[in-house]
Parts: structure tokens; C-alpha cells; sequence
């Protein structure tokens, strides 16, 4: 089974989870995640109610473990700052291996 290590960011509120929009591309889940998670640069930060579950739930299926590194801070989150989640915003066109949104 192969492994996708993935950091979790949680601040005293809530927690997301950071993985490229690449791999929610290739997962085909792009299309399914809710405006409560966030995206910046070529990540996204699905949050740990729902979205997370659907990765963990997909990846499941397919046979890819996914290891979690916890990063914990006691203050407000800057990714509460970030671009709310929008698939229509990640058109799926790769360059030099990130994606273009």
C-alpha cells in the first residue's frame, strides 16, 4: 500500500489538511469539495468535518494510506485567510507541475 503524507494544520477551532490540487485532480474528487475548505497557491486545505473525510474515504478505495503530521498552533490560523474553495477556479491545466487556477 503506498503512503501520502500530508500535513494538519489545527488551530484551537478547527483543522485542515494541505494537499496539492493536483492530487485532487488526479483522485477526481476536485469537483467535490465543499467552500468550507480553502486553497492558496497550488494546495488546497480541506477541512477535517467533511472534505478530509472524502480524501480519506477515496484514497481508502484505491489502496493509498495517507500519514498525517500534525501541526498545532494556539493562535487564530492564517488559513482561515486564504481563497475559499472553488472547483470552477482550478481548470485542471498543468504547468511545470502545478496547477493553474
Amino acid at each position: 500500500m503506498k503512503n501520502l503524507k500530508l500535513n494538519y494544520f489545527i488551530d484551537p477551532g478547527h483543522g485542515w489538511v494541505s494537499v496539492k490540487l493536483q492530487t485532487l485532480i488526479d483522485l477526481g474528487i476536485h469537483n467535490k469539495i465543499s467552500h468550507y475548505s480553502y486553497m492558496r497557491g497550488s494546495s488546497a486545505y480541506l477541512e477535517e468535518d467533511c472534505d478530509l473525510g472524502l480524501l480519506f474515504k477515496t484514497c481508502d478505495a484505491i489502496g493509498l494510506k495517507i500519514d498525517l503530521i500534525t501541526k498545532h498552533t494556539n493562535n487564530r490560523s492564517p488559513i482561515r485567510s486564504y481563497d475559499t474553495y472553488l472547483p470552477h477556479r482550478c481548470v485542471g491545466i498543468v504547468h511545470a507541475g502545478s496547477v493553474a487556477c
